[in-house]
C-alpha cells in the first residue's frame, strides 16, 4: 500500500470529496495519506461515514448538491472540491466553485454543460481539472506520451487505436456474457446504444447504436491468453485535434469484451430488452409475474413454453450469417445464455416498470463480483508511426492490472489513484505549471509529472515495438 499511497505531506489542506461510488476510497486514502483533511460527502450520513471508516483525516457529513446553499457552504471551506458524482451533476459542483473561488477535480470527459462554464472559471482563477482517471485519464497520458515523442522526431502517427476493457478476470468470466458488474448494469447497456464515430483511412464512418454490436470483431494482441472482441465506442474525431495528430487518416477508441459478448447482446436487443418504454405487467408488485411469462409478453409469444418463446426469438432475431453447423452451435449458446440468465424460468421478476430495468435488476443478482473474484483492466494503444527517415513502426502501449480480493479492484485503483495524484498537483499549484482554468490531460506540460507520479505509484503503461 505504500507505494501507491506513499507521498509527501501537503500540509494544512483541505478538499470535499463527493460521492460514494467505489472509487472514492482510494482517492480518499491517497489524499489521508498525504496529510489532506478531507470532507467525504454522500446523501446519507450512513454511507459517508462508512467510507470514512478507520482513514485519518476524514469527516463525514451529508449533502445534497442539488441544495446550493449546503453546497456551497460546504465548498467555501476546502481548497478543492473533488466530484466523484454522476457527471450530469459536475456542472453544480463546478458553478458554486466558481462562486467561492475554489478549485475542482473530475474523472469524466468535460462536457458541454462544463464547457460552457470556461470563461467564468478563468473569470475566477480556478483550476478545473478533468478526465484523470483510466479512460478518460491514463490513456490520455500514455498516448500524449508517445505522440510527443515521435512529434518531436519529425515523425508521424498514421494510425492510432486505443481499446479499454473493464472485465472479470478470466477464472471469473463463466456467464454468458463474460461479464460482471460493479457498476450499474443499465449504465453498461444503454451504452450500447450510442452512435460510434471514428476516423478510418482518411473518412469518418458512423454505426447507429444498434448495429454496434454487428461490427465487432476479434481483437488481436500479442498477448495471447486473452480472447476479446472489440468495438468502437462514442465519437473518436475531436481527438485528432485533441491529441494534435492532423496526419493520422485512423483514429478509433473503442472498448473490450470478452469472445460471445456481442453475439448475445444482439439477441437480447432484437429480443427488445433495452426497451425503456413502461409497461403494465412490469410494475411493482406483490405477486410479480414468473420470467418465462414477462418474457412471453415481451415478445409477444404465443405462450409461455420455451419452445414458443425459442420461436418467437427465432421471428425477431437473425442468427449467425455462416454456415448451417456454425449456426447451429452460435443458437445452441446464446439460447444456453438466455436460460442461465433466467428468462425461460419460473423466477419472479424484480419488476422495474421497463422491460431495460427490470433485466438489469437480475442480471445485478446473478453477474456480481462474488467474495475472492478479481475483475481485470486491458487498455491497449496501438500506433502506426512513419519516422522522418520513411520507416514504418507499429507500436503499443499497455496496461494490465488485476483488482486484489482483499484490497481494491482495478478499476476502483486505476480511476481513484490518478484523480488523487491529480488533486495533490493542483493543491501544490503543479498542474499545468499552474496556469489554471478548465483542462484536461492533452498537453506533455499537464500528463508528464502526472504520469511520473503514478509510475512511482507502480502505474505505468507498458511500451513496444511490435512491428
Amino acid at each position: 500500500m505504500q507505494k501507491i499511497f506513499g507521498g509527501k505531506p501537503t500540509a494544512a489542506k483541505k478538499a470535499l470529496l463527493l460521492g460514494a461510488g467505489f472509487v472514492v476510497k482510494p482517492t480518499l486514502t491517497l489524499l489521508s495519506e498525504a496529510g489532506v483533511e478531507v470532507t467525504v460527502a454522500c446523501r446519507t450520513l450512513e454511507s459517508a461515514k462508512q467510507i470514512c471508516e478507520a482513514v485519518k483525516n476524514a469527516r463525514p457529513i451529508s449533502l445534497d448538491v442539488e441544495d446550493e446553499s449546503a453546497l456551497d457552504t460546504a465548498v467555501e471551506k476546502v481548497d478543492v472540491a473533488i466530484s466523484l458524482i454522476p457527471y450530469t451533476y459536475h456542472p453544480l459542483v463546478i458553478k458554486s466553485a466558481i462562486r467561492k473561488k475554489v478549485n475542482v477535480v473530475t474523472t469524466s470527459y468535460i462536457s458541454p454543460a462544463i464547457a460552457e462554464l470556461e470563461k467564468e472559471i478563468q473569470d475566477a482563477g480556478i483550476t478545473v481539472m478533468n478526465e484523470i482517471g483510466l479512460d478518460p485519464g491514463i490513456d490520455h497520458l500514455g498516448a500524449i506520451k508517445i505522440i510527443d515523442e515521435v512529434h518531436k522526431a519529425s515523425g508521424k502517427i498514421l494510425s492510432f487505436k486505443s481499446f479499454c476493457g473493464g472485465l472479470p478476470a478470466p477464472e471469473a468470466s463463466a456467464n454468458p456474457l463474460g461479464y460482471k458488474f460493479s457498476w450499474s448494469a443499465r449504465g453498461m447497456l444503454l451504452a450500447l446504444g450510442n452512435t460510434a464515430r471514428f476516423y478510418q483511412d482518411g473518412k469518418i464512418q458512423e454505426v447507429p447504436g444498434p448495429e454496434l454490436m454487428s461490427v465487432a470483431e476479434p481483437y488481436e494482441t500479442e498477448h495471447r491468453g486473452y480472447a476479446f472482441v472489440a468495438y468502437p465506442n462514442r465519437d473518436s474525431t475531436p481527438f485528432r485535434e485533441k491529441y494534435q495528430i492532423p496526419e493520422a487518416q485512423t483514429i478509433i477508441r473503442g472498448t473490450l469484451r470478452y469472445a460471445g459478448f456481442p453475439q448475445v447482446i444482439r439477441c437480447i436487443v432484437d429480443m427488445g430488452f433495452l426497451s425503456q418504454e413502461s409497461r403494465d405487467f412490469l410494475q411493482r408488485s406483490s405477486d410479480p409475474l414468473p420470467w418465462k411469462e414477462a418474457t412471453a409478453k415481451i415478445l409477444n409469444a404465443t405462450s409461455s413454453s420455451e419452445q414458443d418463446l425459442i420461436q418467437a426469438i427465432d421471428s425477431k432475431h437473425s442468427f449467425s450469417d455462416t454456415d448451417k453447423k456454425d449456426r447451429t452451435a452460435e443458437k445452441k449458446r446464446i439460447i444456453a445464455g438466455l436460460r442461465w440468465i433466467g428468462l425461460f424460468s419460473d423466477d419472479p421478476i424484480t419488476p422495474r416498470s421497463t422491460p431495460l430495468d427490470t433485466l438489469c435488476a437480475t442480471l445485478e443478482k446473478k453477474m456480481a463480483y462474488e467474495d475472492g473474484e478479481r475483475d481485470l483492466v486491458f487498455l491497449q494503444h496501438r500506433f502506426e508511426i512513419e519516422h522522418a527517415d520513411g520507416k514504418r513502426e507499429t507500436r503499443t502501449s499497455t496496461l494490465i492490472d488485476y483488482g486484489d480480493p482483499n484490497g481494491y479492484s482495478a478499476m476502483a485503483k486505476l480511476v481513484g489513484i490518478p484523480c488523487g495524484v491529480a488533486v495533490l498537483q493542483v493543491l501544490d499549484g503543479k498542474l499545468g505549471k499552474g496556469k489554471g482554468g478548465l483542462l484536461a490531460p492533452y498537453t506533455p506540460e499537464i500528463c508528464d509529472p502526472l504520469r511520473a507520479e503514478l509510475e512511482k505509484r507502480g502505474i505505468t503503461m507498458k511500451e513496444e515495438s511490435v512491428a
